[in-house]
């Protein structure tokens, strides 16, 4: 799920769940941070829909987290949130010290207490969504702190959990709505993946009826907000109660597959979006998962995590109630953040395979949790709470301009379909409304996976990547294979 912290989400939690590290309604930021006569404002328990995007750059999370351009402090004192929203407008303030009440997120509310929910589970990197993204599924973002327009285009090299599952006869799937971010990765543009690719609408419901969930699955939000499917990744201005529904239908799919006692389910959040979280981000003993400085001006070291984010493990082998604090190890530093997710795999699975990189060697793993109970349990829910009131007064806007988020996918969909050569590249997405850019979406990804598999039926060796031509030449004749290429 997207943008969205700990205490801004589940913070509340702690008025009937004092075990779980939230709010009191005593924490506060002031407007200006070096001014002690500055206004203060105090969180509140009156989250609603909120329409506007806080700041979540590198360096908007660095004045949020230590108040100013200095990151030496050690706790990090997290007093610059209302300072740095009140630069970008004067009610900006309120909305990030804002967090909802459980009754507001009642699917959530529901998880974390009929399963477990971590209150120490930090963003990898104090930067924005695909840096985060790509933690979770390779332990780094191999220097990036935002987009890089020639990984974009060839595909993040670095390798991911899932060469480790194929490398050890493990099978992997993802279920995608309008585009996968898991492409941005080169290994997973091979045609041997190809069909590793599910539509979510299409397949996920019928392979866990059908008990054939792979070993390990992702599953993918709608990242566009259309009138036909409205975005559900709680992506800031999209409407939060799309996304409980989303993963409301998740759990009860999985709830019913004869698969269920095999499972186990984690929801997280890339990073906390610009919104307020109480607890000191770890700035010390963080490693640099392989030695990538972040380019200029920052330089970044990779070696301080993000804000704190939501994140609940569900499964019939957790306890009821379940509160997962700081991990036993493997250091006395390490923390959960997004490459406890490949750490954990690793361990689950007794993959032969090394760690990803010295991160998630470090990162605290949280396989141990599902070994607790002898049985599973018997008395899972079997449907959560209905959501039956939308947060936002108004439909999906399809004539809105993109953020910066959805531009970045629209460009991994110009690689996918060719359209990166033209010389409107990297700005093709940047005129695009939202409607206009899930068709894009929609058809660059449609093309791309069917020239794949075609290949893959001709005999094209597996480890190719298909090449697409641009604009309307990138799509498949009748019979046709497209062009393909070996894996550069």
């Amino acid at each position: 799920m997207e943008n969205r912290s700990f205490d801004h989400v589940l913070g509340w939690l702690k008025s009937t769940r004092p075990d779980i590290d939230g709010l009191t309604g005593s924490e506060s930021n002031r407007i200006s941070v070096s001014d002690a006569n500055a206004d203060e404002i105090f969180v509140s328990d009156d989250a609603v829909f909120i329409d506007s995007d806080p700041g979540h750059s590198f360096q908007a999370i660095r004045e949020q987290i230590f108040g100013s351009n200095d990151s030496l402090a050690d706790p990090a004192p997290m007093s610059g949130f209302a300072q740095q929203a009140n630069s970008m407008s004067e009610t900006m303030s309120k909305i990030v010290m804002s967090g909802f009440k459980p009754s507001r997120v009642p699917v959530y509310t529901e998880l974390a207490n009929e399963f477990a929910v971590f209150d120490r589970w930090f963003a990898s990197v104090p930067a924005s969504t695909q840096p985060n993204r790509f933690y979770v599924h390779s332990a780094t973002s191999h220097g990036a702190m935002s987009n890089v327009r020639k990984d974009l285009i060839h595909g993040f090299p670095q390798k991911t959990i899932f060469d480790s599952l194929d490398e050890n006869g493990l099978s992997f799937g993802i279920y995608y709505q309008n585009i996968p971010a898991t492409l941005f990765f080169k290994s997973l543009r091979k045609l041997k993946h190809a069909m590793k690719f599910h539509s979510y609408e299409l397949k996920f419901k019928l392979h866990a009826k059908l008990g054939k969930l792979p070993n390990y699955v992702v599953v993918e939000q709608r990242y566009f907000d259309v009138e036909l499917f409205p975005a559900n990744d709680d992506h800031p201005s999209h409407d939060m109660a799309r996304g409980q529904r989303f993963v409301k239908e998740v759990y009860e799919t999985l709830r019913s597959s004869p698969q269920w006692k095999e499972m186990a389910l984690l929801i997280t959040y890339d990073e906390h979006g610009g919104f307020y979280d109480h607890v000191p981000t770890p700035v010390r003993g963080v490693p640099n998962p392989d030695g990538i400085v972040g380019s200029d001006p920052y330089y970044f070291q990779f070696n301080r995590l993000g804000v704190r984010v939501p994140t609940l493990l569900i499964s019939p082998w957790i306890d009821k109630g379940t509160v997962i604090h700081e991990p036993a190890g493997p250091r006395p530093s390490s923390q959960f953040e997004h490459s406890s997710i490949p750490a954990t795999v690793k361990k689950l699975f007794n993959l032969k395979s090394n760690f990803l990189t010295r991160r998630d060697a470090w990162a605290g793993s949280f396989e141990n949790y599902l070994y607790l109970r002898d049985t599973p349990r018997d008395d899972c829910p079997e449907t959560l709470p209905e959501v039956t009131t939308l947060m936002r007064p108004w439909g999906p806007k399809e004539d809105a301009s993109l953020s910066e988020f959805q531009v970045e996918m629209i460009q991994l969909a110009s690689q996918l379909n060719g359209d990166y050569v033209l010389n409107g590249y990297p700005d093709i997405g940047k005129s695009m409304t939202v409607g206009e850019a899930n068709r894009y979406a929609e058809d660059a990804v449609r093309r791309f996976l069917e020239a794949g598999r075609a290949a893959l039926r001709a005999g094209a060796n597996e480890s190719a990547i298909v090449t697409m031509r641009p604009s309307l030449t990138s799509r498949i004749p009748e019979g046709g294979l497209g062009n393909y290429q070996k894996a550069y």
